[in-house]
């Protein structure tokens, strides 16, 4: 008499997804209010792993090292949420390629743009002043240049090749307006130290950009 075949217990990963999901969002909600308050030399992994309820070891084993960390959380502040999907995927993205007014294009990225600000620019100041005297800050801080870069590239090349740019305005060119007016030392200016609103700054992007560029 044969023995019952006895099934492998499928193991279900959907919630260890989950549990991973919710510890790293802890850590990164940790670290962004510590880094923000204290700064970022002065904040250690331990106080963030104490503050997420985590161990150490699991705040390395999910971000690799401090400089790791910082870059994850200038990640969330850029899009909104850890969602594993590119900005240039994202649905203001496809509206602004779907759009075919040039000024409706800037106006959709000018009020994006902004509110984006709202959430990142404070890590990218922090960013900024860690990498004066941290290398590996410093190693964040050419990514998110060399982001930023590659970000106004495709951009200006969208707007080249959809014919809304002003005759005479390269893409290259096109490309580098849209860089300065993205430098977070824009923002700090208009909205930091001088208190302008966000929806304000919005506008007024869309404005510079149109006057510049269409």
């Amino acid at each position: 008499m044969s023995r019952p075949v006895k099934r492998a217990r499928q193991y279900d990963s959907s919630r260890r997804q989950a549990q991973a999901r919710q510890t790293r969002a802890a850590i990164l909600e940790a670290a962004h209010a510590r880094f923000l308050e204290r700064g970022y030399a002065a904040t250690t992994v331990s106080e963030i792993a104490a503050a997420a309820g985590v161990s150490v070891e699991t705040v390395y084993k999910a971000f690799a090292n401090k400089a790791g960390l910082l870059k994850a959380m200038f990640d969330v502040a850029i899009v909104g949420d850890d969602e594993p999907v590119p900005l240039e995927q994202r649905e203001m993205v496809a509206r602004i390629q779907a759009e075919p007014s040039g000024r409706k294009k800037l106006e959709i990225y000018g009020t994006a743009y902004a509110e984006r600000a709202e959430r990142a620019v404070p890590v990218q100041l922090l960013v900024r002043d860690a990498a004066a005297s941290d290398a590996g800050a410093g190693v964040v801080l050419d990514q998110l240049n060399e982001e930023r870069l590659a970000g106004m590239t495709a951009f200006s090349q969208h707007l080249h090749d959809s014919k809304v740019l002003r005759k005479g305005v390269r893409a290259d060119e096109a490309r580098d307006i849209l860089w300065l007016f993205t430098a977070p030392e824009v923002y700090e200016r208009l909205v930091i130290e001088r208190g302008w609103s966000t929806r304000r700054f919005g506008t007024w992007i869309a404005q510079q950009l149109t006057a510049a560029l269409l």
